[in-house]
């Protein structure tokens, strides 16, 4: 995995012993970490480890009981809705709007943050989209409506909305989590290359083979701690994947590559 540049790696939002409880209830318990430009970090924890509250705070629809959070230098509480907006974008993990909005109008939704009053889109604004539907291979399916379209694809368009905000870090909520393995490498690889760009990401996951293969950092959490952090090649080992999901693996090495794969118990003999 080639390394970027150093002054790729800018430090765009940066948390510092973050606490948030739910009624009296710990989930987050002192995570610092930073995300940082040209820079995918994979966030990887069983259920119930707090990566959904973690990513609420980080987008500022949470607010931590303690700690703080900043994002290019400012305190995250200081910048207003619009303006926030216009830097960190959220893929949730499926969208089904209720209209059947074209591909085109779902990405121009992410022109939201930029514009004021005035409905009608701007030079800047068909640019952006165009350069968002472009950059993800949308452009034929412009004029589709989302609806109809694979799980894959529309994946693929919300992707593209966040790009079109132009904002510079991306949060993926599991973004592959309902896709086939071909749609999943589509959507992993698009990332991928967006943060080869410049672009900094967090993607919430539950596979470990996706960090490996795809990552160049991660963040692992276990009831509200941070367990571990790092690069992928030096965090990711068969040890810490059994402490995280209590379940024993084995890790295979082939070529470059590395794999992480269950011990199954040995099936009973029906013949016997």
């Amino acid at each position: 995995m080639a390394d970027k540049p150093l002054g790729a790696r800018q430090v765009l939002l940066s948390i510092s012993t973050l606490f948030f409880a739910y009624r009296q209830k710990n989930v987050l318990q002192g995570i610092s970490l930073d995300f940082k430009a040209g820079r995918l970090c994979g966030l990887m924890g069983p259920n119930g480890s707090g990566k959904t509250t973690l990513f609420k705070c980080c987008l500022g629809l949470l607010r931590a009981n303690n700690g703080s959070i900043t994002l290019e230098g400012r305190p995250l509480a200081a910048y207003r809705p619009r303006e926030l907006a216009t830097r960190l974008a959220y893929v949730p993990q499926e969208h089904k709007p209720a209209f059947p909005y074209t591909v085109r109008e779902m990405v121009e939704m992410g022109r939201t943050p930029h514009r004021r009053a005035v409905p009608i889109l701007s030079k800047a604004d068909h640019r952006a989209v165009d350069k968002a539907l472009e950059r993800l291979g949308l452009g034929g399916l412009a004029k589709e409506h989302y609806n109809c379209l694979s799980s894959g694809e529309r994946q693929l368009v919300l992707v593209a909305r966040a790009l079109a905000q132009e904002a510079t870090l991306l949060f993926l909520d599991e973004p592959t989590s309902s896709l086939d393995f071909s749609n999943q490498l589509i959507v992993w690889e698009a990332v991928r290359s967006l943060t080869r760009e410049g672009l900094g990401a967090v993607i919430c996951c539950h596979d470990p083979n996706h960090i490996l293969w795809f990552c160049d950092e991660v963040a692992v959490l276990k009831e509200g701690s941070l367990l571990a952090e790092g690069s992928v090649e030096a965090t990711i080992t068969r040890e810490l994947v059994e402490t995280v999901y209590d379940r024993p693996v084995q890790m295979i090495r082939s070529g470059s590559r590395s794999f992480i794969g269950p011990v199954l118990k040995e099936r009973e003999n029906s013949h016997a």
